[in-house]
């Protein structure tokens, strides 16, 4: 076993093979170490996220040597194939398929007879909701990942990647080999069990060429009606205020506002991401303004113009990026706002959100909530997997008051005036992020690590809640260029591709990937790597050094 830091509040703990990696998570899942807060596991991996203040990290590691140690003794070692056995019709099309061929010195319909010809097991879910690692297929399948990652690969692609299949439940971005195109919907909420594809489940590929199916599944929706709520455009529409009741309605929306919460933890093994607001600070203060709960549901927005009007009295608060507030009356009266304080508005009155000119997400908490229904335990919106509430659309109204329960209201807090706020970058600026080395810093040449935290990145237009790709002069080289297996990521984990430039995971990152991560940013930096705007740079500040403890 060797443990690895993969940020100051997870540990990376490798193993020799899944069956290991199986018989610990089977073990931890039974007997839960207090302090641990979810797990991830991989093909050799297991991904622990942890509370430093109730478990010191040495702590840990000696518990997970000790659980391992029981979990061997009680004979859980061990990957027997014998769950539900589900078909999947595959139409062998991908548009990598030749490829793959010309890397194995075979056929392309070799490659569709040995993707063919034996059962997968589910060994464990990641990356995306619904996307399983699919493992045992044919022996000759180690089919490296595409140098620099696909920016979209469609819903349905059937892929190879190191010792995996898999299929793409959503678009998404992605590095496998495209092989071909499955119509059934690998993840569905409207679905009894909206994963068609659990772990432990054996999969077969079907040729549909050869043997055509047909499925009582429903065919794979287009990603917008994946949404659990409607959007703009569809015909149902979105839940009303309850009549009698305060509520706002959208004038204008920016360039895009979400429903954001503290997150929806504990449903790695369904493939699920945490998610939930990026810059967790500004969430948590725009509640406490209000006398909300601090993890209730807000509005995220992305780089302000947003336009809000009161259909009764309502109490917002705006945090986060540096905008111009003003307050518009039904008289048509405006006047300037402070930020990071409470505001009434009356009947008829617009909360005006000017252009950001620093950071480049705000946050609107409303008192007594917004009345939003929750998805898998959250209201946050999930922008990879697709989960929670759709984006705000202009016209839309929104119940206010509701959604938190009166006993749980805490009164209006009002900060000393002039009370000076955190400095956010605007566009030029230099930000230092503190960082956590390590799990997979060794891959990297001494000289890469030195330019690491020595050379300064630009962030790139190619930013979203999913992460942000940096670009600097001097890409970071590795000195090991084999295949990773598939592992766990977290919120702020910085992963090098194979073109050298790195990609700074967000709230809505993949649950697992199969790029080193180098280092990993700080829990107390993760709200300024969550404001940082297009063509501002970054330094990173090495805090913990990398360690590798067998």
């Amino acid at each position: 076993m060797r443990f690895l830091p993969a940020s100051d509040t997870a540990l990376l703990v490798e193993l020799d093979d899944l069956a290991q990696t199986t018989a610990l998570y089977r073990t931890l899942m039974e007997r839960p170490i207090n302090g641990v807060q979810d797990m991830v596991p991989a093909a050799r991996t297991l991904l622990v996220h942890y509370r430093q203040t109730v478990l010191p990290v040495q702590a840990l590691i000696t518990a997970l040597r000790n659980r391992y140690a029981q979990a061997i003794a009680a004979g859980y070692e061990g990957n027997t194939a014998t769950g539900r056995l589900v078909e999947i019709p595959v139409r062998y099309i991908g548009e990598d398929l030749a490829d793959v061929a010309e890397m194995l010195g075979v056929s392309t319909q070799e490659v569709i007879a040995r993707h063919t010809g034996q059962p997968y097991l589910a060994a464990f879910a990641g990356f995306a909701p619904g996307f399983m690692y699919l493992a045992g297929g044919h022996p000759d399948f180690h089919i490296p990942r595409r140098k620099s990652p696909r920016k979209r690969v469609p819903a349905g692609s059937v892929a190879l990647g190191g010792d995996f299949s898999a299929v793409y439940p959503t678009d998404s971005p992605g590095g496998w080999q495209l092989i071909g195109v499955a119509d059934i919907a690998m993840w569905d909420l409207n679905r009894a069990e909206p994963a068609y594809v659990q772990p432990g489940f054996r999969v077969q590929f079907i040729d549909a060429a050869k043997a055509p199916m047909h499925v009582s599944l429903p065919p794979l929706r287009s990603p917008e009606a994946q949404n659990t709520l409607p959007t703009e455009g569809h015909d149902a529409p979105p839940t009303l205020p309850q009549a009698g009741n305060a509520s706002i309605e959208v004038l204008q929306t920016g360039l895009q506002t979400l429903f954001q919460d503290a997150g929806r933890y504990g449903m790695s093994s369904l493939g699920i991401s945490p998610s939930g607001a990026l810059d967790a600070t500004s969430l948590r203060e725009a509640n406490r303004l209000v006398g909300n709960p601090v993890g209730a549901a807000v509005l995220e927005n992305v780089l302000g113009e947003l336009r809000l009007r009161s259909h009764g009295r309502v109490v917002l608060a705006v945090t986060g990026a540096d905008a111009a507030l003003s307050l518009k009356t039904a008289g048509g009266l405006e006047r300037a706002i402070p930020a990071n304080q409470p505001v009434g508005l009356n009947e008829g009155d617009t909360l005006i959100v000017g252009r950001c000119t620093a950071g480049v997400r705000c946050y609107v908490a409303a008192r007594g909530g917004w009345d939003v229904e929750p998805v898998l335990g959250s209201c946050a919106t999930d922008t990879l997997a697709r989960i929670g509430p759709p984006a705000l659309f202009k016209g839309q109204r929104l119940g206010v008051g509701n959604s938190v329960p009166p006993a749980q209201l805490q009164a209006v807090h009002t900060p000393e005036p002039n009370t000076p706020g955190r400095p956010l970058p605007r566009p030029g600026d230099l930000v230092t992020l503190d960082v956590v080395l390590g799990p997979r810093t060794d891959w990297f040449t001494p000289e890469a690590i030195a330019t690491f935290s020595s050379q300064t990145w630009r962030v790139t237009q190619e930013s979203n809640r999913v992460g942000i790709r940096l670009e600097g002069a001097q890409p970071l080289s590795r000195q090991r260029h084999d295949e990773l297996p598939s592992e766990g990521t977290v919120t702020g984990a910085i992963q090098v591709p194979i073109n050298g430039q790195p990609v700074l995971f967000l709230a809505d990152h993949p649950l697992t990937g199969g790029y080193p991560v180098i280092a990993a940013v700080a829990s107390h930096h993760l709200y300024l790597a969550a404001q940082l705007p297009v063509d501002s740079r970054v330094r990173f500040n090495i805090i913990t050094p990398f360690f590798d403890q067998g």
